[in-house]
């Protein structure tokens, strides 16, 4: 390493891992460069040798090769936890695709063991954190402009996936090969950016349909409801069968409503007093006039639109950029590693809610029981091994 760049490992150069190492070769990512590349397909040395970094067959081998200052675990979910664990051990940073952990007791080994190692940086890889659309939200929201949080829905259904996706490989949507389906692989980025702007839930009801409209043993679609705690609830919709598709985000608060459509729309609507001095002033006189478009409701709330653009590649390249950065100067990770386990653990309650029937607690959250279900759909599936 460099005072200026930190040199990355990438482990797995497959769709994101080459992603990456495109956007470094490009100069994205300026305070960073390849240092190695490893990958279980030799083929894959071609790439490495095109960009003149050393190559390794063996995760281990690169990240004690001194080749390397940190490291981006770019394969199969599962491997996550134990792949950052083996990079702190050795003295190495570890950024962690998303999710951080297939389940919560998985992704609680890879926290805590980095909290043994304070001097290393541990981030998860969620870009959507550096999205401006979502970073301005946060900030509004923080701020406390619009009152305490009341309601939020968020309807992400244009995650559509033909059943020759699932195919392609013997690992997808499996419980043993990928511990899950659209909750684990498509839609964390949105349990996460819900719970950064909402506030982590205290309990959750879900309905969850396993092999619904694909050939797969888990869940192609998802309708939850979950209890943020001081009288706010939340609801949550996605599924891969919707070929349409529709992205809606609504956040409704004492003061006024946020309501995001495409992830590149944003309507803020700042009611002129908290709604309920607004009900309790109102005359029904005053009333008959608003519902019959007599009173103008510009006297009760204003509205604002926004467009937001996005550069594609941008968002995943400060994302690394923030982690290099961290790394070289102390700069405050956009995106820690404890808070992965969020995501995770809203997903496991979501399939525990599904699978019991019953609203499952997030605070004491039942780890052994989510793992002993989780387990017995593995063995069910008779072709991976077990998780302890």
């Amino acid at each position: 390493m460099t005072d200026t760049k930190v040199r990355l490992g990438i482990i797995g150069l497959g769709m994101e891992g080459g992603m990456y190492a495109t956007f470094i070769r490009d100069g994205m990512v300026p305070n960073m460069e390849i240092g190695a590349i490893c990958d279980i397909l030799p083929e894959k040395k071609d790439r490495a040798n095109e960009l003149g970094v050393p190559f390794y067959e063996d995760y281990i081998a690169m990240i004690e090769s001194g080749t390397v200052d940190a490291v981006v675990t770019c394969v199969p979910h599962y491997l996550h936890p134990e792949m950052g664990i083996a990079a702190l051990e050795r003295g190495v940073h570890a950024l962690l695709e998303k999710p951080v952990g297939v389940y919560t007791k998985q992704a609680r080994e890879v926290i805590d063991y980095a909290a043994t190692k304070p001097e290393l940086t541990f981030g998860v890889f969620f870009n959507q954190r550096t999205n401006p659309l979502y970073v301005d939200l946060k900030k509004l929201i923080a701020s406390g402009e619009l009152g305490a949080l009341r309601h939020s829905s968020w309807i992400i259904t244009n995650w559509w996936r033909p059943q020759g996706y699932y195919d392609q490989s013997d690992w997808r949507a499996t419980w043993g090969g990928e511990g899950g389906g659209v909750l684990v692989n498509q839609a964390p980025h949105q349990l996460d950016l819900w719970q950064w702007m909402c506030g982590v839930p205290k309990k959750c009801f879900a309905k969850l349909a396993f092999g619904f409209r694909r050939d797969i043993a888990v869940e192609d679609e998802v309708n939850a409801l979950v209890d943020f705690g001081d009288g706010a609830t939340g609801h949550f919709m996605t599924a891969t069968h919707d070929l349409v598709g529709t992205d809606r985000l609504e956040m409704l608060f004492d003061a006024g409503k946020i309501v995001v459509e495409g992830s590149k729309k944003v309507t803020i609507t700042r009611l002129k007093a908290p709604e309920q001095e607004l009900s309790k002033d109102m005359s029904m006189d005053d009333v008959r006039k608003l519902f019959t478009g007599q009173l103008d409701a510009d006297a009760l709330y204003e509205t604002e639109v926004t467009e937001y653009e996005s550069v594609w590649g941008q968002q995943h390249a400060t994302v690394m950029q923030n982690f290099a950065a961290n790394i070289l100067d102390g700069t405050p990770l956009i995106a820690p590693g404890p808070d992965g386990i969020n995501g995770v653990r809203l997903a496991n309650a979501m399939h525990l809610s599904a699978w019991t029937g019953e609203e499952v607690d997030m605070v004491d959250f039942d780890e052994e029981r989510y793992l002993s279900g989780l387990n017995a759909r593995i063995e069910a599936e008779g072709a991976f091994v077990t998780r302890s």
